[in-house]
């Protein structure tokens, strides 16, 4: 049965969902801790349920739970999953229900051997793999597509780790930065057009040896002490074991094709993601926004945290001085978590309230990183009228984001986006906005210093590198 999308008044999808987080930690004696660590600076990329695999070469053991990483894990728990490799995953779902089911990592046992793995990203084919190896007399466990790895590589692990990979990993399609563990070895891929982030790090151990490190992002390394050493390649299979690094490249070399929505919104800013830093890269869009919009104001202000960054290049190359004019409550819990609309309306007004002596009489240009829905935004912006601004701007340091992602972003359906049959004109007025002003596509991707080739843009102008299927939706899986 298909779960309902919340209708367009609901506030939560005001900023698309996040993705997931991935680590994996190799030769350290407190894996499982390093993860938990790792997985806590990854946190803003999945707050739905986090989960932890180790293995001391022989076993391996699983604990994960619904909830935010310190909530799921006690001290016991990391005590209990001891070993010198471990994986680690948070998530926020994309393909698969909201249970402690679907929470990763997945685990399997299979003649005597044990393969877990942590996927960030989606499989634009995993409905059909699915529905091909189920009529072949697989037995799913989880509505996940990442699955779908598990039985792929079920069926040739006899042959070897090398020829499971490439066999499995041949007949997926779509994005996948994807960490995998057997009891003795750990293993990263990233699909051949790079969509998700994944690199790799050193850490020295307190007895001289050394261990690596593979996250999402480089904030995980940081918080650890791990050096960062590179990026996992596009279409790279990286393999670590007691021998050392190797990789393996069965895909032909190509373009890659990286989100770039990692540097409007999903990233920490303090990370390197594509060799480039997400505070320098967001900073330069508001640089660049102030010179497309060009608006005559009082004040410039973010509404926290989403905008911070890009409001403050936004301030400095205008000269518009850079306020707070709103104050974010950081104990708040999420809103879509509340059981009643009224309830919800409620949390959206306590998280932000205006600071009304700063705004009266002020026109005020408000940063926003991106628009997706607006409903939360359009009674943002009508809390500001009443604190009393005269005038209300916003500028947005990306293009309209008019298309559905299929690539691990839980965007609503394209119909759902405020930008869907909208010019801007007709958005500003939605929101109650004297005007309203995007970053233009081309300054996007000038602020981040790669060419336009490099990047998948498909939410914004709808080419989409792989082919997606467009049937696709959240519960597609559990039909």
């Amino acid at each position: 049965m298909q779960t309902q999308i919340p209708s367009i008044d609901e506030p939560e999808f005001y900023k698309p969902r996040h993705e997931c987080g991935v680590c994996g930690i190799f030769n350290h004696p407190d894996a499982a801790k390093l993860a938990y660590f790792a997985l806590y600076a990854l946190q803003h990329r999945g707050q739905e349920s986090a989960g932890i695999a180790a293995s001391d070469g022989s076993h391996v053991n699983i604990y994960k739970a619904m909830g935010l990483v310190p909530d799921v894990f006690s001290e016991e728990h990391l005590q209990e999953l001891k070993g010198h490799i471990s994986i680690g995953h948070v998530r926020y779902s994309t393909t698969g229900a909201s249970s402690v089911v679907n929470t990763q990592p997945l685990l399997v046992r299979h003649r005597g051997h044990t393969l877990a793995v942590a996927h960030n990203g989606n499989l634009v084919n995993a409905r059909e793999l699915r529905h091909k190896l189920e009529e072949q007399g697989s037995i799913f466990q989880t509505t996940m597509d990442s699955e779908v790895v598990l039985h792929l590589m079920a069926r040739s692990a006899w042959q070897g780790l090398d020829t499971a990979l490439q066999y499995a990993f041949s007949s997926i399609k779509g994005a996948f930065s994807m960490i995998l563990m057997t009891e003795d070895c750990l293993v990263a891929v990233r699909d051949p057009d790079g969509f998700r982030p994944l690199c790799l790090g050193r850490i020295l151990n307190d007895d001289g040896s050394e261990g690596w490190v593979v996250a999402s992002e480089t904030c995980a390394l940081d918080l650890i002490n791990a050096e960062y050493v590179r990026d996992v390649e596009p279409g790279e299979m990286l393999i670590v074991c007691n021998e050392g690094l190797r990789s393996i490249f069965p895909w032909p070399k190509q373009t890659p094709h990286h989100c770039i929505f990692e540097h409007v919104y999903f990233a920490r800013p303090d990370s390197e993601v594509f060799g480039i830093n997400v505070y320098r890269a967001r900073k330069e869009m508001g640089k660049l926004l102030a010179r497309e919009a060009n608006i005559d104001a009082d004040l410039v202000m973010p509404f926290p945290d989403s905008g911070n960054y890009a409001a403050l290049g936004y301030a400095q190359e205008s000269g518009i001085p850079l306020e707070f004019g709103v104050i974010r409550n950081h104990y708040v819990g999420r809103t879509f978590i509340q059981p009643t609309q009224s309830m919800r309306d409620f949390s959206v007004r306590v998280k932000l309230n205006p600071v009304r002596s700063l705004l009266k009489g002020k026109r005020i240009i408000i940063v926003e990183d991106s628009i997706i829905r607006g409903t939360t935004g359009k009674s943002r912006v009508a809390a500001l009228r009443r604190a009393g601004a005269k005038e209300v701007h916003m500028v947005v340091s990306c293009p309209p984001t008019r298309h559905a992602c299929y690539y691990g972003i839980d965007f609503p359906s394209t119909s759902q986006l405020v930008a869907c049959g909208r010019n801007e004109e007709e958005i500003a007025e939605y929101l109650g906005l004297d005007s309203l002003h995007y970053l233009s596509l081309e300054k996007l991707v000038e602020a981040t210093g790669l060419s336009r080739d490099k990047f998948c843009l498909a939410c914004f102008d709808g080419i989409y590198p792989v082919k997606p299927d467009t049937s696709f939706c959240k519960e597609a899986l559990e039909k």
